[in-house]
């Protein structure tokens, strides 16, 4: 009896048959059976040859990243904020002129719907009340979930309307 229990998918392994198959198929080669084993030899040394040789490389190292700032290394706290209101001047110009672009691109397009027969000032209306009621929805989904955070009483900022 064998000291080693065969399971899983060795039980119907058997060396003994495997090794009885190879002295079968050696003798069928005959007189070419020396020049076969030669050949298959060669073939697996050099496929392990190749193999071996090749040169596997890790992975490049990240890249340095050199920070380039546009502000001087020691400002102090009043330029800070002197370039900081600068900014927010130039953003909210930014926004302003937009807003007038935006504005008369839409009375071109309420010209264009005026001479088309179209009635405008409804469909202006309409959308404002549907963009009123978007906005008091999402209000109160934030509040709602202030509330649910624990904010007893949460106080956003006013309107866009009341400015």
């Amino acid at each position: 009896m064998s000291p080693f229990k065969r399971s899983g998918i060795w039980k119907d392994v058997s060396p003994t048959g495997m090794v009885g198959d190879f002295v079968e198929v050696w003798k069928q080669a005959g007189a070419h059976r020396w020049r076969i084993a030669a050949v298959s030899a060669a073939c697996t040394f050099g496929v392990f040859y190749l193999m071996t040789t090749q040169e596997g490389k890790a992975p490049h190292l990240p890249p340095k990243v050199t920070y380039i700032s546009v502000f001087k290394a020691h400002r102090t706290d009043a330029q800070i904020m002197e370039s900081n209101l600068a900014n927010q001047k130039n953003k909210e110009a930014w926004a302003r002129e937009m807003a007038r672009r935006d504005k008369d691109v839409r009375e071109m397009y309420k010209t264009i719907g005026r001479m088309s027969g179209i009635d405008v000032d409804k469909i202006a209306r309409e959308a404002d009340a549907e963009d009123a009621a978007r906005d008091k929805a999402e209000r109160e989904r934030i509040e709602a979930t202030l509330k649910r955070s624990g904010i007893a009483n949460p106080k956003l900022s006013p309107e866009p309307a009341g400015q």
